[in-house]
């Protein structure tokens, strides 16, 4: 009896790809100056067919890593936020001695981010550094983040300085994706790595390779600098990575109304026991933004398409107090859906 293997061989055509119609750039494109050594990682994924050579299109020195297309993925899941792969791209940037390591998810829409000491960098700090580029050589200029992002796109001086703009908004593809082109923004950052870019370095849809692009050309306009060095030029903030916690689809919007009730009745009383002084919980069903996003802030949302909640917390005050933000969370969360908690 034939494997599913076998099966899905059998009824696969595997074609030729033009070479010309994969590349998203013109011909006509000025290079890198810098010549940037970077790890392409595509986990077997779709990417494999066209990101090496695109970005040995643009100047980089490519080191290629699990490149070849395998349906069955046999290195680990092509997902750039999953630790395996970025351990991977890690040990090939610091083997290789690479400038950077690009990871581009199973079908090539997002592009993670590993810098030239090995540590990988959250796709919304990511964000924050593309927007300091991009606002540096682009007056008033306007961004799209979801509300899971960090709040430095409010908070940062250098983005305050340079005169960006940016608007906190909706989590979801079509959301940011809408709204990005609503505004004319230059671009939409979603913290799951989906990055949004307009004219003139896109057309609006998420894109990894657009992305890649971006943040070769960044190292570009930034001699003597290391991806690190740009890493920590930003202010300092202490972030959970996103949390999906179980909640069943029947009851998950009643736990986050329980927990809203909850922090807003703390507030009320002036109640200190749960809360930090400084900090605020929000769980936005709307894209809005508030004074909590200069502040340590927790926020809590039902999936939209999972049985999970969202939960994402941050403070820029110290990892303590990060900690404490979420031993608040987790406490209101176990009551207010009868569980252990997050």
């Amino acid at each position: 009896m034939p494997t599913s293997k076998t099966r899905w061989a059998a009824r696969t055509n595997f074609t030729p790809i033009s070479r010309r119609a994969t590349l998203p750039i013109s011909p006509k494109r000025p290079k890198l100056k810098r010549r940037l050594k970077a790890v392409v990682a595509c986990g077997n994924g779709t990417a494999g067919a066209f990101a090496p050579q695109v970005m040995a299109a643009i100047g980089c020195e490519v080191v290629p890593l699990d490149t070849e297309l395998d349906y069955t993925f046999p290195k680990y899941n092509p997902n750039p936020e999953d630790m395996e792969m970025l351990h991977a791209i890690r040990d090939a940037v610091l083997e290789h001695k690479a400038d950077v390591g690009l990871g581009f998810d199973g079908d090539g829409d997002r592009c993670g981010v590993v810098d030239n000491t090995g540590e990988e960098i959250f796709a919304d700090k990511v964000g924050v550094m593309l927007a300091r580029d991009m606002s540096a050589i682009t007056k008033n200029a306007q961004f799209v983040v979801d509300v899971k992002s960090t709040g430095l796109f409010m908070t940062d001086p250098v983005l305050q300085q340079q005169g960006a703009k940016t608007t906190y908004w909706k989590t979801g593809h079509s959301y940011m994706k809408r709204r990005t082109h609503e505004l004319g923004a230059l671009a939409g950052f979603e913290k799951s790595g989906h990055f949004f870019f307009n004219a003139p370095m896109g057309r609006g849809y998420d894109d990894g390779l657009i992305s890649a692009i971006a943040i070769c050309e960044m190292l570009d306009r930034a001699p003597g600098k290391s991806m690190a060095d740009l890493k920590n030029a930003l202010p300092k903030t202490w972030s959970s990575p996103t949390m999906s916690p179980h909640c069943a689809d029947e009851t998950k919007y009643g736990v986050v109304d329980n927990v809203v009730k909850a922090f807003r009745g703390d507030a009320e009383q002036g109640c200190e026991g749960r809360r930090a002084t400084d900090s605020a919980i929000s769980s936005p069903s709307t894209a809005c933004v508030s004074p909590w996003r200069m502040a340590s802030w927790g926020l809590v949302r039902a999936s939209s398409n999972k049985p999970e909640l969202v939960v994402v917390v941050e403070s820029p005050v110290s990892e303590q107090r990060m900690r404490d933000m979420f031993e608040a969370m987790d406490e209101v969360f176990a009551h207010a859906s009868g569980s252990r908690g997050i």
